[in-house]
C-alpha cells in the first residue's frame, strides 16, 4: 500500500510538473504575440485578432478534443500536443529571428495553440483520474487550480521581461519549457486508454455525448447553466470594468495593474484555501451559492464607492471565492462522470462555461461609455444577485445541498 502511493505521488508530480511547464509557455506568449503585432505593425485591431482567432478555434475544437481524449492513449496525445506546440513555437521564433514574422504566420500559431489545448486539456484530465485515487481528486483539483492561477500571475509578466530583452526570447522560452514538459511525461508509468468504442470519433453521438449526459445531471446542468453561463459572461464584464475604471479609461497603469495583480493573488489565494474547505466532503452546491451571493454583495458595494484599492480587494475576494467553488464544482463533475467519457464531458462543460463569456467585456464597455461607473457596477450587482436567488432555489441545487450536509454527518460520524 504504501509502495503504492508513493508510486501515485511521484506520478503525479511529473503530471503537475508537465502541466506546469506547459501551460507557462502558453501565458508567456499570451502577452508576447499581441506585442509582437504592435511591434511589426502598431495596429491594434490586428493585434486584437490574436485573441478573437484563439478563443474561435478553441470554441470550434472543442467538442472534438474531447471525443478524441475519449479514444486514444491519454498520455501519448498530451506528448504530441506538446511536440505540435514545440514546433509551432520553434518555427515562431525561427521567423521572428529572422525578422520575418507576417501576420498570418503569427495568427496561425495562435489558432495552432488554441487547437492544441483543446485536445490537451481533456487528456491531461483523463490521465489524472488514472494517477490519483477517487478520494484525493479534491486535493489534486486544488493543486491544478493553484498552478494554474500562478502561471496566470507570473507568466504575463515573464512574458513581458523576455520580450523586452529580446523579441525572440519569448517563444525560445516556450519552445524549452514544452521540451522539459514532454520529457516528463516519458517518465510517467501510467497509462490511460479508454475503452474501444464502435463508430466513427467524430460522428454526432460521439460529440454530443458531453453535453447529452450533462444534460441529463439535474445538479451539473443547472450549475452549468447559471453558474457557468450567467455567472461566468457577468464576472468577465465585472473584472473588465474593474480594470476601467481603476485604470482611468486607461490613462493610469497603476491603478489597473494593481487589481490586476490583487485579483490575480485572489485566484491564487482560492485554489491554496480550497482543500482546507474540505471540497472532497461534497460542498460545492455551498460553495456556489456563497459565490454568488459574495460577488452581488462586493459589486454593490463597489457601485456606491470604487477606488482602486477598494476595486483590488473586491475584485480578489470575488476571484478567491469563485477559485474555491469552481475546484469543488469540477470535483463533483469527476466523482458523477464515468471515466471513460471525462475528456467528452470536460470539453463539452468548459464550451458551456465559455459560450457567453467573450460578450462580457464587450457589453461592460458599452455600459461604461453610455451609462458610467456606478450604474454598470449597480446593474452587475443585480445579475449576480439574480443568480446567487436562481441557485439558491432551484431545486437540483437545494437536493444537492441536502446531500452534501447528511455525508458531512456521516463523514463526522465516522471519524468519531
Amino acid at each position: 500500500m504504501r509502495a503504492a502511493a508513493v508510486s501515485n505521488l511521484s506520478e503525479f508530480r511529473l503530471l503537475y510538473a508537465s502541466g506546469l511547464l506547459a501551460s507557462l509557455g502558453s501565458q508567456i506568449s499570451v502577452l508576447a504575440l499581441p506585442l509582437l503585432v504592435l511591434r511589426q505593425t502598431g495596429s491594434a485591431v490586428e493585434a486584437g485578432a490574436i485573441g478573437t482567432v484563439s478563443v474561435g478555434a478553441l470554441l470550434l475544437t472543442a467538442l472534438p478534443g474531447g471525443a478524441l481524449a475519449d479514444s486514444v492513449e491519454r498520455r501519448r496525445l498530451m506528448r504530441i500536443c506538446d511536440v505540435g506546440s514545440l514546433l509551432a513555437a520553434s518555427a515562431l521564433a525561427v521567423a521572428v529571428l529572422h525578422g520575418e514574422s507576417p501576420l498570418v504566420l503569427v495568427l496561425l500559431v495562435a489558432g495552432a495553440s488554441a487547437v492544441i489545448n483543446s485536445f490537451y486539456g481533456p487528456a491531461a484530465l483523463g490521465l489524472l483520474r488514472a494517477v490519483v485515487p477517487k478520494d484525493m481528486l479534491a486535493t489534486a483539483a486544488s493543486r491544478m487550480q493553484a498552478r494554474g492561477a500562478a502561471v496566470r500571475l507570473v507568466g504575463p509578466l515573464l512574458g513581458g521581461a523576455l520580450f523586452a530583452w529580446h523579441t525572440a526570447a519569448p517563444f525560445v522560452a516556450e519552445a524549452i519549457g514544452l521540451l522539459l514538459s514532454t520529457t516528463c511525461l516519458a517518465f510517467m508509468r501510467t497509462r490511460s486508454t479508454p475503452e474501444v468504442r464502435s463508430g466513427s470519433i467524430l460522428s454526432k453521438e460521439q460529440l454530443g455525448a458531453g453535453l447529452v449526459f450533462l444534460w441529463n445531471q439535474p445538479y451539473l446542468r443547472t450549475v452549468l447553466i447559471i453558474f457557468g453561463l450567467g455567472m461566468n459572461s457577468a464576472f468577465s464584464a465585472m473584472i473588465f470594468a474593474a480594470l476601467t475604471i481603476s485604470s482611468n479609461n486607461g490613462h493610469s497603469g497603476l491603478g489597473g495593474g494593481l487589481v490586476g495583480s490583487l485579483t490575480a493573488l485572489g485566484s491564487l489565494a482560492g485554489a491554496l484555501v480550497a482543500p482546507r474547505v474540505q471540497t472532497s466532503g461534497g460542498r460545492s452546491a455551498t460553495l456556489i451559492r456563497a459565490t454568488c451571493w459574495t460577488c452581488a454583495a462586493a459589486v454593490g458595494v463597489l457601485a456606491i464607492s470604487h477606488p482602486p484599492v477598494l476595486i483590488g480587494l473586491m475584485a480578489a475576494v470575488c476571484m478567491a471565492m469563485a477559485s474555491v467553488a469552481s475546484v469543488g464544482f469540477l470535483t463533483s463533475l469527476l466523482m458523477l462522470t464515468p471515466e471513460v467519457m471525462t475528456g467528452r464531458v470536460q470539453s463539452a462543460a468548459n464550451l458551456l462555461s465559455s459560450l457567453a463569456q467573450p460578450l462580457g467585456p464587450l457589453s461592460a464597455g458599452v455600459l461604461l461609455s453610455t451609462w458610467g461607473a456606478s450604474p454598470t457596477l449597480g446593474l452587475l450587482a443585480c445579475i449576480f444577485a439574480v443568480c446567487a436567488i436562481a441557485v439558491t432555489w432551484a431545486p437540483s441545487i437545494r437536493r444537492q445541498t441536502a446531500m452534501e450536509k447528511i455525508h458531512g454527518q456521516e463523514k463526522v460520524l465516522s471519524a468519531s
